[in-house]
């Protein structure tokens, strides 16, 4: 797996027409988290952090995943998303 494409995927994520939907943005935001640190290293935020405790849930939800697979599952799904919402 290329580190440029995903790099490049990172960049082209951020230039959608439109907002992925919150679920999808979680998704890219575990997979970019897992390729980038691996495995999740912090303790769950509090339960007044809602958005911080989603974003946390979504990463654990990788555990495992090898940063080439999580990179590779990355630059898919942003290909995903530049179909749905154009970039």
């Amino acid at each position: 797996m290329s580190l440029d494409a995903f790099n490049k995927a990172a960049e082209e994520v951020k230039n959608l027409k439109a907002k992925p939907t919150d679920e999808e943005m979680l998704i890219i935001y575990s997979l970019y988290k897992q390729a980038t640190v691996g495995d999740v290293n912090t303790s769950r935020p509090g339960m007044l952090d809602f958005t911080g405790k989603a974003k946390w849930d979504a990463w654990e939800k990788q555990k495992g995943m090898s940063k080439e697979d999580a990179m590779k599952a990355y630059i898919d799904k942003v290909e995903e998303l530049k179909a749905k919402y154009g970039i």
